[in-house]
């Protein structure tokens, strides 16, 4: 199936905005979440989010070095940003691919700038690239995704009522509007 330009949500936020966090509990973007990524994220120019995280010793694999499983979870979520934020719709990870290039060291600084590259349906395509240690700097990982648009039942059916309360609300209160029939 061909797939159409992602044009942002007339909604989305603007180039330049910092994005919160989509739950305080969140192992990627959260406050709350303990040895998390707490990873920040801003929109950029373009279909495009910018996310940075700084790597701790609570991320490592092999002695020194980024777990490439925790490097797989930085990237959904900065791929997740780029379609919830700019899309404006709600969708979930359907296939992640990612490609190791170099490794990433403990105390490094990862820069992953994800772009929305089409949509196909309920099918939405995005790609990123992490730079290591500068938002120019040698690219580490890449990564594609495809995620797949869903009906927000899908999270209140599956996920954990309270929480889905908790996020609803803090949505609300942040004036945040979804198109929820996809």
């Amino acid at each position: 199936m061909p797939t159409e330009p992602a044009t942002p949500h007339p909604d989305a936020p603007g180039a330049g905005t910092d994005l919160p966090t989509h739950y305080d509990h969140c192992f990627a973007c959260g406050d709350q979440a303990e040895s998390g990524l707490r990873m920040r994220t801003s929109v950029d120019e373009g279909p495009t989010v910018r996310s940075r995280f700084h790597v701790s010793e609570a991320h490592q694999g092999a002695p020194g070095l980024a777990h490439g499983g925790l490097l797989a979870c930085a990237f959904d979520e900065a791929l997740g940003m780029v379609v919830g934020n700019l899309l404006r719709v709600p969708a979930v990870t359907g296939k992640l691919e990612t490609d190791f290039r170099r490794p990433v060291p403990v105390g490094s600084t990862l820069y992953i700038v994800a772009r929305l590259d089409g949509i196909a349906g309920r099918k939405i395509y995005a790609s990123a690239d992490g730079h290591l240690d500068a938002e120019d700097g040698p690219v580490a990982v890449s990564a594609r995704a495809l995620f797949v648009k869903v009906a927000f039942e899908h999270f209140s059916t599956h996920g954990d009522p309270d929480a889905i309360e908790k996020l609803t609300a803090t949505a609300i209160a942040n004036n945040r509007k979804w198109d929820i029939n996809p």
